[in-house]
């Protein structure tokens, strides 16, 4: 009997010491885009997403089933609308934000992978990896990490630095979510339009290039060093705010000395048109005196960071609304339906 008993507690030992090692044969290393290698398990299941960049590129991916949390402004950052394109949002837990997190909450979705912002604060990043967590941070633009981790990186080749970036996201996070064969498409269809663009617009010169403003709450707008930057000078327009650096806040006086002949806001700050068209101060412009101040349509995502809708269909659309003679024979809604039905599985339907 003692010696069944040996053999068998022996063997429980060599079962457990065995799951032990496959369990850890089962984990594996990525790299986030501020240089941390992470251990993550071979299959993730349950990710926390607390960055709407991020959070949008794994809508479109098809693996909406494995977010068990969002971001607590995730409405707000992807727009009032965005909720038809994944109604399962709405009923997720909100266990933190950009630069906040509840430990606790996070702790109880028993997340595999947490995604965070690239500019996250480290003690964030730090409080759950202390937890057993695995953190991984996007940045969408390929820089050096001491860089990556600033919400305004100085960058020195700017298209070069966001395509780059771009796509090692989509591909990190198409990776950690099993979906590399959608991640690459996504990718690919991102410059379907831009030689077709660049060909159109090649014969403009810089000083005729229309003088463009992104409008954005309390006067932040995007200069150097963020995608909005370069989707405006792929769609042949001249920032306005060029001379500084990322996304910041100017004053009224920058805009009224910049006088822009067109004003574009995003389509997740639609009150921004109001408030331009009523307020006394911005009436002298020229983008408001010929009724130029235009909300962009869902999909043409002007945000520092590249988002693939933007890449394939904002900056066809920008170019057009610049120039539309050159693009005429551009149908927006069908190239939005086009998308809309391989990537978000339904057609892309505007406001009414």
């Amino acid at each position: 009997m003692l010696k069944r008993r040996s053999f068998a507690t022996k063997l429980a030992f060599a079962l457990g010491g065995w799951l032990l090692a496959t369990s850890a044969w089962a984990d594996r290393m990525v790299a986030d885009q501020i240089g941390r290698q992470v251990r993550i398990p071979d299959h993730v299941t349950r990710v926390v997403v607390l960055q709407h960049q991020t959070l949008n590129i794994a809508v479109q991916l098809g693996a909406v089933d494995k977010v068990v949390g969002v971001l607590d402004e995730w409405k707000k950052q992807l727009g009032s609308r965005y909720v038809r394109l994944a109604p399962r949002l709405q009923d997720l837990p909100m266990p933190g934000g950009l630069t906040k997190v509840n430990i606790e909450e996070i702790l109880k979705l028993k997340p595999d992978v947490v995604f965070v912002t690239s500019y996250a604060p480290a003690d964030m990043i730090q409080q759950m990896e202390r937890a057993g967590v695995a953190v991984v941070a996007i940045s969408l633009i390929d820089v050096p990490p001491q860089e990556a981790v600033k919400l305004n990186p100085i960058v020195k080749d700017e298209p070069k630095a966001i395509d780059a970036g771009f796509a090692t996201a989509v591909r990190l996070i198409a990776d950690i979510l099993d979906r590399k064969k959608q991640g690459e498409e996504m990718i690919a269809v991102t410059t379907k339009s831009r030689a077709l663009i660049a060909k159109r617009l090649v014969d403009i010169p810089d000083s005729k290039r229309v003088a463009v403003y992104m409008a954005n709450p309390n006067l932040v707008t995007y200069g150097r060093g963020k995608y909005t930057g370069l989707m405006m000078e792929r769609a042949g327009a001249r920032n306005v705010a060029q001379e500084i650096i990322g996304f910041k806040q100017v004053t009224m006086e920058d805009v009224l000395k910049w006088n822009p002949t067109v004003i574009f806001v995003q389509e997740r700050y639609p009150t921004v048109v109001d408030e331009i068209q009523s307020t006394a101060s911005w009436r002298t412009i020229d983008a408001v005196k010929n009724g130029r101040v235009l909300l962009m349509p869902e999909y043409a995502k002007a945000w520092g960071h590249p988002m693939p809708e933007a890449m394939a269909l904002g900056e066809l659309w920008m170019a057009k609304e610049l120039y539309p003679e050159r693009f005429k024979d551009i149908d927006m809604q069908k190239e939005a339906d086009a998308y809309y039905r391989e990537f978000y599985r339904v057609d892309y339907r505007a406001p009414q």
